[in-house]
């Protein structure tokens, strides 16, 4: 199974930063059971998420020949509840690598402002051909970004 956890790209800086949005919806497959009668996103959902935007950063940043792939969470930390109903803000920028070969990022997802996880993980860029189809990738990231000023 596949999940995509970003429904809206609202803001990119190239090789820098990116902000978007995941709606937490009561449908969603993985509150059923997390946890039964108190559906709650589970915290390795909200990194997924953050992990995903920053897939998106490097492919934007990179003409689509570029994907990022987790390979270390350095330091994550959990603040509070995702619920079904909310709106998580989600927020990658670049931070220094210890490597030439490793890029290094800080998240943090929040609700109304308050933070709910915070991040750093490291990982590798491969070849965004090698995993998707380039095109389908670029029409995704134009839905995603729509309308805003990206």
């Amino acid at each position: 199974m596949r999940y995509l956890l970003v429904d809206r790209i609202t803001a990119i800086e190239p090789s820098s930063s990116i902000d978007g949005i995941k709606n937490v919806a009561m449908s969603e497959d993985f509150l059923e059971f997390h946890f039964l009668k108190n559906p709650i996103m589970p915290g390795i959902m909200l990194l997924e998420a953050l992990v995903q935007l920053t897939g998106w950063l490097e492919a934007a940043s990179s003409d689509f020949r570029k994907w990022f792939l987790v390979s270390k969470v350095l330091k994550c930390g959990f603040y509070g509840f995702v619920i079904p109903g909310d709106r998580v803000e989600l927020s990658v920028h670049c931070a220094p690598a210890p490597a030439r070969d490793l890029v290094v990022y800080s998240a943090i997802a929040a609700v109304n402002g308050k933070r709910r996880l915070k991040a750093e993980f490291q990982g590798n860029l491969v070849d965004l051909e090698t995993i998707e189809e380039v095109e389908e990738q670029k029409k995704f990231f134009e839905i995603l970004k729509r309308g805003s000023s990206v």
